[in-house]
């Protein structure tokens, strides 16, 4: 097996991860995990990927702890790395993964923030004469759909009573509705877009997307501007779905309209809603 220098793997990862349709976003975290671990790898004198030994990727991750790293972000590099060699794999550049044989630190995942009434009708009371802004965080939070698709949506997406949701980051296509709040947000919203050819649905003034870094950058401010503390853009969807199932939506329809590959996915959700709760042991039983 003639050798393979860790870099050239990297930038053909990159390739391997464009082909498979993950988001810009995700490619440049994986890629940014691996050029960490390369560098790291440098100073051991290992520059191609079969001198790589699960001590070293222990070595590495050991490392970051010290670094102040969490346990939870730590975990993210050895996904990325597991995916990283799952490629070499696949394209025989090595026969063993010593990433397999390092084990993820435990952590807790935190519970998800779940706005109040109160705290989002303040959000919305902020944005207000926003009209872009505000039709993107109702939109957020009247759908449920992920910022990623929000920031993907174009003019044709829109229908008369709901979006069309294009395939993202390997979540299917799906058809969300557009309730009388959101249509209404959505409407003022078009009135006072900049009338270009760019066909993405949010846009700035000189008429280029809206970026997903300045879609959330904007939203937090409009947090900030509510007084509302710790919150981030994935809160609004976490209350759009905390907010279904209080008012008993099925916990499957729910899940199509969220797009989660996984009904267990929903299902952690309900812990956090104590009128469902009770939902979880019955699914368990299924």
């Amino acid at each position: 097996m003639n050798p393979v220098r860790l870099a050239d793997a990297n930038t053909e990862f990159k390739n391997f991860l464009k082909e498979k349709g993950h988001s810009g976003s995700t490619i440049v975290a994986y890629v940014k995990d691996i050029d960490q671990l390369i560098e790291f790898l440098k100073d051991l004198e290992k520059h191609h990927v079969q001198d790589v030994k699960k001590e070293d990727i222990e070595a590495f991750l050991g490392k970051l702890s010290t670094e102040g790293y969490t346990p939870k972000s730590i975990s993210r590099k050895i996904n990325s790395t597991r995916t990283f060699y799952r490629f070499l794999k696949i394209n025989e550049y090595v026969t063993d993964d010593p990433s397999l044989l390092v084990e993820h630190p435990k952590y807790q995942l935190a519970p998800p923030r779940i706005l109040t009434p109160t705290e989002y009708r303040a959000l919305r009371d902020a944005a207000r004469n926003d009209a872009r802004m505000s039709a993107i965080i109702e939109l957020l939070l009247q759908t449920g759909i992920r910022i990623g698709e929000l920031t993907n949506l174009r003019l044709s997406d829109v229908g008369k009573d709901s979006l069309n949701i294009k395939p993202f980051e390997k979540h299917p296509e799906r058809t969300v509705s557009l309730n009388k709040r959101a249509k209404e947000s959505l409407g003022r919203y078009m009135e006072v877009r900049p009338k270009v050819n760019e066909d993405h649905l949010f846009i700035t003034k000189s008429g280029k997307p809206f970026l997903i870094r300045n879609i959330r950058t904007s939203v937090e401010r409009y947090f900030r501007l509510a007084e509302i503390k710790n919150a981030k853009v994935n809160d609004l969807r976490h209350t759009f779905v905390a907010h279904h199932l209080k008012h008993g939506v099925s916990l499957v329809l729910l899940s199509k309209m969220l797009g989660h590959k996984r009904l267990s996915t929903t299902e952690r959700y309900l812990e956090y809603v104590p009128d469902r709760a009770a939902e979880s042991q019955v699914l368990s039983e299924l």
